[in-house]
Protein backbone atom coordinates (compact mmCIF):
# COMPACT_ATOMS: atom_id res chain seq x y z
CA UNK A 1 0.00 0.00 0.00
CA UNK A 2 0.98 3.59 -0.97
CA UNK A 3 1.65 6.00 1.55
CA UNK A 4 -1.29 8.74 1.85
CA UNK A 5 -1.16 11.78 0.70
CA UNK A 6 0.03 14.71 3.38
CA UNK A 7 -2.26 17.47 3.67
CA UNK A 8 -0.95 20.62 1.44
CA UNK A 9 0.19 23.17 3.46
CA UNK A 10 0.89 26.51 1.49
CA UNK A 11 2.31 28.14 4.60
CA UNK A 12 2.75 27.69 8.39
CA UNK A 13 -0.17 28.39 10.93
CA UNK A 14 2.63 29.37 13.07
CA UNK A 15 5.43 31.81 12.06
CA UNK A 16 8.08 29.74 12.77
CA UNK A 17 6.94 26.28 12.27
CA UNK A 18 6.40 24.36 15.62
CA UNK A 19 7.69 20.84 15.06
CA UNK A 20 7.58 18.01 18.21
CA UNK A 21 9.91 14.90 17.81
CA UNK A 22 8.16 11.77 19.59
CA UNK A 23 11.07 9.57 20.23
CA UNK A 24 12.23 8.12 23.09
CA UNK A 25 15.49 10.15 24.53
CA UNK A 26 16.74 6.96 26.96
CA UNK A 27 18.65 5.78 24.28
CA UNK A 28 21.87 6.51 21.95
CA UNK A 29 19.82 5.85 18.94
CA UNK A 30 16.69 7.97 20.02
CA UNK A 31 19.01 11.19 21.13
CA UNK A 32 21.00 10.88 18.26
CA UNK A 33 17.69 11.37 16.02
CA UNK A 34 17.06 14.82 18.09
CA UNK A 35 20.65 15.24 17.03
CA UNK A 36 19.91 15.24 13.66
CA UNK A 37 16.62 16.89 13.72
CA UNK A 38 18.65 20.09 15.56
CA UNK A 39 21.30 20.04 13.12
CA UNK A 40 18.73 20.03 10.32
CA UNK A 41 17.52 23.06 11.84
CA UNK A 42 20.46 25.17 12.11
CA UNK A 43 21.74 24.69 8.85
CA UNK A 44 18.29 24.80 7.07
CA UNK A 45 15.25 25.74 8.56
CA UNK A 46 14.59 27.93 11.57
CA UNK A 47 11.85 25.72 13.81
CA UNK A 48 11.05 25.37 17.51
CA UNK A 49 11.14 21.79 18.60
CA UNK A 50 9.62 20.15 20.89
CA UNK A 51 10.72 17.46 22.87
CA UNK A 52 10.24 15.59 26.47
CA UNK A 53 12.66 13.14 28.09
CA UNK A 54 10.71 9.78 27.19
CA UNK A 55 11.68 5.89 28.07
CA UNK A 56 11.71 3.50 25.20
CA UNK A 57 8.48 2.03 25.56
CA UNK A 58 6.55 5.29 27.17
CA UNK A 59 3.33 5.79 25.16
CA UNK A 60 4.48 9.18 23.52
CA UNK A 61 1.62 11.37 22.14
CA UNK A 62 1.14 15.33 21.79
CA UNK A 63 -0.71 17.17 24.69
CA UNK A 64 -4.37 17.54 24.04
CA UNK A 65 -5.48 20.80 22.41
CA UNK A 66 -1.99 22.07 21.52
CA UNK A 67 -1.40 22.40 17.98
CA UNK A 68 1.93 21.87 15.82
CA UNK A 69 3.02 21.82 11.98
CA UNK A 70 4.57 18.62 11.70
CA UNK A 71 5.79 15.57 13.96
CA UNK A 72 8.64 13.58 13.57
CA UNK A 73 7.76 10.36 15.81
CA UNK A 74 8.89 6.34 16.21
CA UNK A 75 5.65 5.20 15.80
CA UNK A 76 5.47 2.09 18.07
CA UNK A 77 1.76 1.20 18.07
CA UNK A 78 -1.50 1.19 16.85
CA UNK A 79 -2.70 3.21 19.38
CA UNK A 80 0.05 5.86 18.52
CA UNK A 81 -0.43 5.69 14.67
CA UNK A 82 -4.40 6.60 15.03
CA UNK A 83 -3.74 9.66 17.63
CA UNK A 84 -1.23 10.99 14.61
CA UNK A 85 -3.75 10.29 12.07
CA UNK A 86 -6.04 12.45 13.78
CA UNK A 87 -3.98 15.38 13.97
CA UNK A 88 -4.18 16.03 10.26
CA UNK A 89 -0.53 17.54 9.87
CA UNK A 90 2.20 15.83 8.08
CA UNK A 91 4.15 13.27 9.74
CA UNK A 92 7.71 11.61 9.64
CA UNK A 93 7.63 8.13 10.88
CA UNK A 94 11.54 6.96 11.95
CA UNK A 95 10.92 3.69 13.27
CA UNK A 96 11.12 -0.07 11.45
CA UNK A 97 8.09 -1.49 12.90
CA UNK A 98 5.39 -2.30 10.83
CA UNK A 99 1.89 -1.52 11.49
CA UNK A 100 -1.23 -2.33 9.90
CA UNK A 101 -2.68 1.38 8.31
CA UNK A 102 0.43 3.49 9.88
CA UNK A 103 1.49 4.26 6.22
CA UNK A 104 3.45 7.57 7.09
CA UNK A 105 6.43 8.33 4.61
CA UNK A 106 9.36 6.81 6.52
CA UNK A 107 13.42 7.41 7.61
CA UNK A 108 14.57 4.71 8.94
CA UNK A 109 17.70 1.97 9.22
CA UNK A 110 18.36 -0.46 6.60
CA UNK A 111 17.67 -3.57 8.43
CA UNK A 112 19.16 -6.11 4.86
CA UNK A 113 22.21 -3.62 5.14
CA UNK A 114 22.08 -4.19 9.31
CA UNK A 115 22.32 -8.19 8.39
CA UNK A 116 24.63 -8.16 6.16
CA UNK A 117 27.30 -6.14 7.85
CA UNK A 118 27.03 -8.59 11.13
CA UNK A 119 27.05 -11.37 8.98
CA UNK A 120 30.77 -9.96 7.65
CA UNK A 121 31.46 -8.62 10.90
CA UNK A 122 31.11 -12.51 11.99
CA UNK A 123 32.83 -14.39 8.93
CA UNK A 124 35.84 -11.79 9.26
CA UNK A 125 36.59 -13.95 12.17
CA UNK A 126 35.86 -17.46 11.19
CA UNK A 127 32.32 -18.40 12.50
CA UNK A 128 30.74 -21.17 10.37
CA UNK A 129 27.74 -21.55 13.10
CA UNK A 130 25.42 -18.99 13.54
CA UNK A 131 22.57 -18.16 16.00
CA UNK A 132 19.79 -15.55 16.63
CA UNK A 133 18.20 -14.49 19.50
CA UNK A 134 14.40 -13.34 19.17
CA UNK A 135 11.67 -11.97 20.40
CA UNK A 136 8.56 -13.71 20.05
CA UNK A 137 5.62 -12.21 18.42
CA UNK A 138 7.36 -8.47 17.10
CA UNK A 139 6.94 -8.47 13.41
CA UNK A 140 10.13 -5.99 12.99
CA UNK A 141 12.45 -8.21 15.20
CA UNK A 142 11.36 -11.31 12.89
CA UNK A 143 11.92 -9.30 9.26
CA UNK A 144 15.31 -8.45 10.90
CA UNK A 145 15.77 -12.31 11.66
CA UNK A 146 14.71 -13.56 8.07
CA UNK A 147 17.32 -11.12 6.25
CA UNK A 148 19.90 -12.73 8.66
CA UNK A 149 18.93 -15.95 8.30
CA UNK A 150 19.17 -15.29 4.37
CA UNK A 151 23.13 -14.12 4.67
CA UNK A 152 24.44 -16.80 7.09
CA UNK A 153 22.70 -19.82 4.51
CA UNK A 154 23.69 -17.60 1.31
CA UNK A 155 27.79 -17.57 2.77
CA UNK A 156 27.33 -21.25 3.67
CA UNK A 157 26.55 -21.12 7.16
CA UNK A 158 24.33 -22.53 9.64
CA UNK A 159 21.65 -21.09 11.74
CA UNK A 160 19.51 -21.90 14.81
CA UNK A 161 16.85 -19.99 16.34
CA UNK A 162 15.89 -18.92 20.17
CA UNK A 163 12.50 -17.73 20.93
CA UNK A 164 12.10 -15.91 23.93
CA UNK A 165 8.96 -13.82 25.15
CA UNK A 166 9.01 -10.14 25.27
CA UNK A 167 8.41 -7.71 28.09
CA UNK A 168 7.60 -4.79 26.33
CA UNK A 169 8.68 -4.25 22.71
CA UNK A 170 11.60 -6.32 22.10
CA UNK A 171 12.82 -6.21 25.20
CA UNK A 172 13.76 -9.71 26.83
CA UNK A 173 11.50 -10.18 30.27
CA UNK A 174 14.18 -9.91 32.95
CA UNK A 175 12.40 -13.64 34.68
CA UNK A 176 13.45 -15.34 31.28
CA UNK A 177 14.52 -18.99 32.12
CA UNK A 178 18.32 -18.80 31.89
CA UNK A 179 18.42 -22.49 32.49
CA UNK A 180 16.45 -23.27 29.25
CA UNK A 181 18.22 -20.28 27.29
CA UNK A 182 21.77 -22.65 28.78
CA UNK A 183 20.59 -25.86 27.45
CA UNK A 184 20.02 -24.44 24.47
CA UNK A 185 23.49 -22.65 24.36
CA UNK A 186 24.92 -25.65 25.52
CA UNK A 187 23.61 -27.21 22.26
CA UNK A 188 24.71 -25.09 19.89
CA UNK A 189 28.08 -25.99 17.47
CA UNK A 190 30.90 -24.25 18.97
CA UNK A 191 31.97 -21.70 18.39
CA UNK A 192 29.17 -19.89 17.76
CA UNK A 193 28.46 -16.22 16.69
CA UNK A 194 24.76 -15.20 17.75
CA UNK A 195 22.85 -11.75 16.94
CA UNK A 196 20.19 -10.66 18.62
CA UNK A 197 17.55 -7.58 17.83
CA UNK A 198 19.07 -5.48 21.07
CA UNK A 199 21.50 -5.00 23.71
CA UNK A 200 18.88 -6.06 26.18
CA UNK A 201 19.32 -9.36 24.45
CA UNK A 202 22.70 -9.79 24.04
CA UNK A 203 22.85 -9.47 28.15
CA UNK A 204 20.68 -12.58 28.56
CA UNK A 205 23.21 -14.57 26.40
CA UNK A 206 25.97 -13.60 28.25
CA UNK A 207 24.38 -14.17 31.82
CA UNK A 208 23.27 -17.41 30.24
CA UNK A 209 26.71 -18.38 29.40
CA UNK A 210 28.13 -17.67 32.67
CA UNK A 211 25.74 -20.01 33.89
CA UNK A 212 26.38 -22.64 31.88
CA UNK A 213 30.47 -22.42 31.91
CA UNK A 214 30.54 -21.44 28.37
CA UNK A 215 33.17 -18.98 27.23
CA UNK A 216 32.22 -15.39 25.84
CA UNK A 217 33.46 -14.68 23.29
CA UNK A 218 36.01 -17.37 22.80
CA UNK A 219 32.91 -19.96 22.58
CA UNK A 220 30.14 -17.82 21.95
CA UNK A 221 30.81 -14.63 20.50
CA UNK A 222 27.52 -11.84 20.92
CA UNK A 223 26.58 -8.93 18.46
CA UNK A 224 23.58 -6.62 19.16
CA UNK A 225 22.20 -4.91 16.52
CA UNK A 226 21.69 -2.18 18.01
CA UNK A 227 24.65 -0.51 19.91
CA UNK A 228 23.84 1.76 22.86
CA UNK A 229 26.46 3.07 24.94
CA UNK A 230 24.76 2.53 28.50
CA UNK A 231 23.21 -0.77 27.62
CA UNK A 232 26.53 -2.32 25.64
CA UNK A 233 28.86 -1.07 28.52
CA UNK A 234 27.02 -2.35 31.62
CA UNK A 235 28.16 -5.46 31.53
CA UNK A 236 30.92 -7.79 32.65
CA UNK A 237 31.44 -8.06 29.47
CA UNK A 238 30.84 -5.20 26.99
CA UNK A 239 28.83 -5.76 24.08
CA UNK A 240 29.62 -5.26 20.76
CA UNK A 241 26.71 -3.63 18.75
CA UNK A 242 25.62 -2.07 15.12
CA UNK A 243 26.06 1.74 14.90
CA UNK A 244 22.65 2.74 13.40
CA UNK A 245 23.28 6.49 11.50
CA UNK A 246 20.81 7.70 13.41
CA UNK A 247 21.32 11.43 13.45
CA UNK A 248 21.55 11.06 9.24
CA UNK A 249 18.23 9.20 9.84
CA UNK A 250 16.80 12.65 11.99
CA UNK A 251 18.61 14.52 9.78
CA UNK A 252 16.82 12.97 6.86
CA UNK A 253 13.36 12.87 8.42
CA UNK A 254 13.23 16.76 9.00
CA UNK A 255 14.29 17.27 5.12
CA UNK A 256 11.61 15.21 4.35
CA UNK A 257 9.33 16.94 6.97
CA UNK A 258 9.89 20.28 5.74
CA UNK A 259 9.17 19.41 2.39
CA UNK A 260 5.72 18.10 3.31
CA UNK A 261 4.61 20.88 5.22
CA UNK A 262 5.55 22.96 2.12
CA UNK A 263 3.06 21.21 0.06
CA UNK A 264 5.05 18.15 -1.44
CA UNK A 265 3.72 15.01 -1.68
CA UNK A 266 4.40 12.09 0.18
CA UNK A 267 7.21 9.58 -1.30
CA UNK A 268 5.91 6.38 -2.43
CA UNK A 269 8.98 3.99 -0.69
CA UNK A 270 10.82 4.53 2.49
CA UNK A 271 13.83 6.08 2.65
CA UNK A 272 16.06 3.49 4.10
CA UNK A 273 20.07 4.19 5.35
CA UNK A 274 22.70 1.86 6.11
CA UNK A 275 23.86 1.75 9.60
CA UNK A 276 27.76 3.38 9.56
CA UNK A 277 29.56 0.69 11.16
CA UNK A 278 30.12 -2.32 14.51
CA UNK A 279 31.13 -1.10 17.09
CA UNK A 280 33.59 -3.84 18.82
CA UNK A 281 33.80 -4.64 21.93
CA UNK A 282 34.59 -7.62 24.05
CA UNK A 283 31.61 -10.06 23.33
CA UNK A 284 32.70 -10.57 19.85
CA UNK A 285 36.31 -9.73 20.20
CA UNK A 286 37.89 -13.29 18.82
CA UNK A 287 38.53 -15.32 16.46
CA UNK A 288 36.39 -18.84 15.41
CA UNK A 289 39.00 -21.43 16.94
CA UNK A 290 38.15 -25.00 17.57
CA UNK A 291 41.43 -26.16 19.46
CA UNK A 292 40.10 -26.57 23.00
CA UNK A 293 43.69 -25.23 24.51
CA UNK A 294 43.95 -22.45 22.75
CA UNK A 295 40.25 -21.26 23.89
CA UNK A 296 41.45 -22.00 27.40
CA UNK A 297 44.63 -20.03 26.52
CA UNK A 298 42.30 -17.20 25.02
CA UNK A 299 39.68 -16.73 27.27
CA UNK A 300 43.11 -16.53 29.78
CA UNK A 301 44.61 -13.89 28.38
CA UNK A 302 41.55 -11.73 28.01
CA UNK A 303 40.68 -12.20 32.25
CA UNK A 304 44.10 -11.88 33.47
CA UNK A 305 45.48 -9.27 30.28
CA UNK A 306 45.35 -6.23 32.58
CA UNK A 307 48.01 -8.08 35.41
CA UNK A 308 51.80 -8.80 34.72
CA UNK A 309 50.90 -12.19 32.84
CA UNK A 310 53.88 -14.67 31.75
CA UNK A 311 53.36 -16.72 28.98
CA UNK A 312 54.20 -19.89 31.18
CA UNK A 313 51.27 -19.22 33.23
CA UNK A 314 48.93 -19.02 30.02
CA UNK A 315 50.40 -22.47 29.10
CA UNK A 316 49.72 -23.92 32.18
CA UNK A 317 46.51 -22.80 32.16
CA UNK A 318 45.66 -24.24 28.96
CA UNK A 319 47.26 -27.77 30.14
CA UNK A 320 50.19 -27.97 27.74
CA UNK A 321 53.43 -26.89 27.62
CA UNK A 322 54.79 -23.40 26.91
CA UNK A 323 56.60 -24.26 23.47
CA UNK A 324 52.94 -26.46 22.32
CA UNK A 325 50.96 -23.27 22.83
CA UNK A 326 53.46 -20.78 20.94
CA UNK A 327 53.20 -23.41 18.11
CA UNK A 328 49.48 -23.60 18.15
CA UNK A 329 49.01 -19.67 18.28
CA UNK A 330 51.05 -19.19 15.00
CA UNK A 331 49.71 -21.87 13.21
CA UNK A 332 46.26 -21.16 14.14
CA UNK A 333 46.18 -17.29 14.82
CA UNK A 334 49.99 -15.94 13.02
CA UNK A 335 50.73 -14.56 16.32
CA UNK A 336 52.36 -15.92 19.38
CA UNK A 337 50.91 -15.60 22.97
CA UNK A 338 52.75 -12.58 24.12
CA UNK A 339 51.83 -10.99 21.12
CA UNK A 340 47.97 -11.93 21.87
CA UNK A 341 48.44 -10.56 25.57
CA UNK A 342 50.26 -7.51 24.40
CA UNK A 343 47.12 -6.95 22.08
CA UNK A 344 44.78 -6.60 25.06
CA UNK A 345 46.75 -4.48 26.85
CA UNK A 346 47.04 -2.24 24.62
CA UNK A 347 42.99 -2.33 23.46
CA UNK A 348 42.64 -1.54 27.25
CA UNK A 349 44.81 1.63 27.30
CA UNK A 350 43.49 2.79 24.39
CA UNK A 351 40.19 2.80 25.80
CA UNK A 352 40.90 3.94 29.37
CA UNK A 353 43.17 6.85 27.50
CA UNK A 354 40.12 7.98 24.85
CA UNK A 355 37.18 7.69 27.31
CA UNK A 356 38.89 8.68 30.40
CA UNK A 357 40.54 11.48 32.13
CA UNK A 358 42.90 9.34 34.57
CA UNK A 359 46.81 10.07 34.69
CA UNK A 360 48.75 8.13 32.59
CA UNK A 361 50.25 6.15 36.16
CA UNK A 362 47.10 4.70 36.81
CA UNK A 363 45.86 3.82 33.39
CA UNK A 364 49.40 2.16 32.48
CA UNK A 365 48.75 0.00 36.27
CA UNK A 366 45.31 -0.59 35.07
CA UNK A 367 46.74 -1.75 31.58
CA UNK A 368 48.93 -4.33 32.72
CA UNK A 369 51.89 -2.29 31.51
CA UNK A 370 53.62 -1.13 35.35
CA UNK A 371 54.69 2.02 34.56
CA UNK A 372 54.31 4.68 32.25
CA UNK A 373 57.55 4.87 30.52
CA UNK A 374 57.25 1.41 29.52
CA UNK A 375 53.09 2.52 28.68
CA UNK A 376 54.00 4.83 26.40
CA UNK A 377 56.95 3.23 24.76
CA UNK A 378 55.02 0.22 23.51
CA UNK A 379 52.30 2.71 22.52
CA UNK A 380 54.20 5.22 20.43
CA UNK A 381 55.42 1.96 19.05
CA UNK A 382 52.82 0.50 17.85
CA UNK A 383 50.32 3.50 17.29
CA UNK A 384 53.03 6.43 16.25
CA UNK A 385 51.94 8.58 18.69
CA UNK A 386 51.47 9.12 22.16
CA UNK A 387 49.11 8.47 24.73
CA UNK A 388 48.91 12.18 25.08
CA UNK A 389 48.74 12.79 21.80
CA UNK A 390 45.96 10.17 20.90
CA UNK A 391 44.07 11.44 23.93
CA UNK A 392 43.93 15.18 22.60
CA UNK A 393 42.77 13.32 18.93
CA UNK A 394 40.05 11.42 20.58
CA UNK A 395 38.38 14.31 23.00
CA UNK A 396 38.91 16.33 19.70
CA UNK A 397 36.88 14.02 17.67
Amino acid sequence: MQPPTQPIRPRYPHAIPRVAILVDTSTTWGRAIVAGVTSYTRTHKRWQIFVEARGLEEHLQLPPRWNCDGVIARISTPRMAGELRTKKIPVVNVSSIEIAGANYPRVNTNLEASAQLAVDHFKERGFRHFAYFRMEGVGYVSTYQEAFTRRVVDSGGDISIFTAKPQAGAEPDWRLDLKKLGAWLKNLSKPVAILCWNASGAREIIFACQQVGLQVPEEVAVLSQSYDEVMCEATEIPISGVRAAADTIGFQAAKLLDELMRGKKSPKTPHLIAPLSIVARQSTDTLAVRDPALVKALSYIRQQATLPVRVNEVARHAGVSRRALERKFLEILQRTPAEELRRYQLDRARQLIADTNLPMPEIAEKSGFGSQAYLSAIFRKHFEKTPLKFRRESQQR
